[in-house]
């Protein structure tokens, strides 16, 4: 067999998501705007010799930290798209991105917490002004980077190509483009870095109320309960990123709905699955391995064409053999 026509049986493994090229330009810009942001509240604090300010200036040198991982993991990725080192392609690096950046949240959601705690038993002198127009200014910079970094991609099937020749579940099959098929979509890299920034806007509202309230009732309290609040929140916030990125960093079953359908379709007359792996290889990509046993067997691309028009099926693997009874 000449190596021409090799070729045309050989494919990819670019699992990237259907908007990455975007998504790393928008964390990069936002990972600038964060930087600027940091170097003024710290210049400005330095000059004027606000506490507040050099404090938000430092907080914010952290969320740029767990930004700028964002951002390299999608430049990483996109560098590396043709590397064959990578068995699977590199479309997992933004949810070994996101894990990182999910700890990361956590710890700054357990320095709140102990900040808080000190503050309760041993309050501090509040220049309130000055505070909460820090507060202001770092919840502005959040608003317009959480729009920036917002996930705006449409999770429904763009058509419908459905098998036809499987009258049996083409039901599932419309059941499953539209409502069950959309969670392994996400980008969980760009929505780390979201997160991070609605953490902080989420912090800085909550600092807003409190300093107020303190400011006008004189319950100086008020600012470090809220800050324990806020820590909880945010520690929520964490511990969900960290469950839905390691998910597909174990390989966890990426889609019972979709798992279901592809059983559904292999097993046609006397054709029956006996192993059958499905997990996520990107952003809107995953793959199948898929074991079938039969009285007659038949060529394995047959099996292939069983899953065609499934959405988000992009790597497909059929092993066949024969039922000796």
């Amino acid at each position: 067999m000449h190596s021409h026509s090799i070729e045309q049986w050989t494919h990819d493994h670019a699992f990237l998501g259907e908007r990455h090229d975007e998504n790393e330009r928008r964390t990069w810009f936002v990972v600038v705007l964060t930087l600027v942001m940091m170097v003024g509240e710290i210049l400005a604090g330095s000059l004027f010799g606000s506490m507040a300010l050099l404090a938000d200036g430092w907080h914010m040198g952290t969320h740029a930290a767990a930004l700028g991982i964002a951002a390299f993991a999608y430049r990483f990725a996109r560098r590396h798209l043709g590397n064959a080192h990578f068995t699977f392609g590199t479309g997992k690096f933004g949810d070994l991105a996101a894990f990182a950046s999910a700890i990361i949240l956590g710890l700054i959601a357990v320095q709140i917490a102990y900040e808080s705690v000190l503050r309760l038993f041993t309050p501090v002198p509040i220049v309130y002004g000055e505070a909460i127009a820090v507060a202001a200014l770092g919840l502005c910079v959040n608003l317009v980077s959480a729009w920036l970094l917002r996930d705006s991609h449409d999770h429904h099937h763009h058509g419908h190509d459905h098998d036809h020749g499987h009258a049996h579940d083409d039901h599932d099959d419309h059941d499953h483009d539209h409502h069950g098929h959309h969670h392994h979509h996400h980008d969980h890299n760009l929505r780390a870095a979201y997160v991070h920034v609605m953490a902080d806007a989420a912090t800085s509202v909550l600092a807003i109320g409190a300093l107020v309230v303190a400011m006008y009732s004189g319950w100086v309290w008020a600012d470090p309960a809220v800050g324990l609040i806020g820590s909880v929140v945010i520690a929520s916030w964490a511990f969900g990123l960290v469950k839905a990125s390691g998910a597909v960093l174990l390989d966890v079953r990426a889609d019972e709905k979709l798992e279901r359908i592809v059983r559904a379709r292999m097993e046609v007359g006397d054709d029956r699955v006996t192993d059958l792996h499905l997990w996520q290889v990107g952003p809107g990509h995953c793959a199948v391995l898929v074991s079938v046993v039969s009285d007659a067997p038949k060529q394995p691309a047959v099996y292939k064409r069983r899953l065609a028009g499934l959405k988000g099926l992009s790597h497909i693997t059929v092993e066949v053999e024969t039922c000796p009874h």
